[in-house]
């Protein structure tokens, strides 16, 4: 629990003081990739959505955490977390290392920091390859990875 606490702490101090930088990582080690995005938290994830299928991504949930907190008399800065899939590439991770799958469908999060600065976020997928040891996978992961980052990308047009 410990390590757990001590991760979220760094995640939380790094994500707060904006220290990702524009096509950068999150806190080191953790796999995620974050950029700036010029839109709200929601507009992010509208747009993000949008270009999801345009590569034939489908959106499988959404997921407001600011409002849930609110729902509890809680206070959260715009949080939103968006799961979007494509069976054709995901079953090909899937296939590499079945395990891959508790990291399936995709997330984004799109989060208001502190500075007011929206960040749009994913795991980068060859983080999973190596947290997966999905040995033989390399082109599986990098088309995943090239996926991903051309729907960050259009969505921060």
């Amino acid at each position: 629990m410990n390590r757990f606490l001590t991760f979220f702490s760094a995640a939380t101090l790094t994500a707060s003081l904006g220290l990702a930088s524009a096509g950068g990582a999150g806190p080191v080690g953790s796999g995620l990739i974050s950029m700036p995005s010029p839109y709200s938290v929601s507009a992010t994830l509208d747009r993000v959505a949008a270009a999801a299928a345009a590569l034939d991504f489908a959106v499988a949930a959404r997921i407001n955490h600011a409002q849930a907190a609110q729902k509890v008399g809680l206070e959260l800065r715009p949080t939103e977390v968006l799961l979007v899939g494509n069976p054709r590439g995901g079953t090909a991770l899937m296939q590499c290392a079945q395990t891959v799958a508790i990291d399936l469908p995709v997330k984004f999060l799109a989060y208001q920091d502190a500075a007011g600065q929206v960040w749009l976020t994913y795991t980068d997928p060859a983080a999973l390859m190596s947290r997966y040891n999905a040995r033989g996978c390399n082109e599986a992961f990098a088309k995943a990875g090239g996926a991903l980052k051309t729907i960050a990308m259009n969505a921060l047009k």
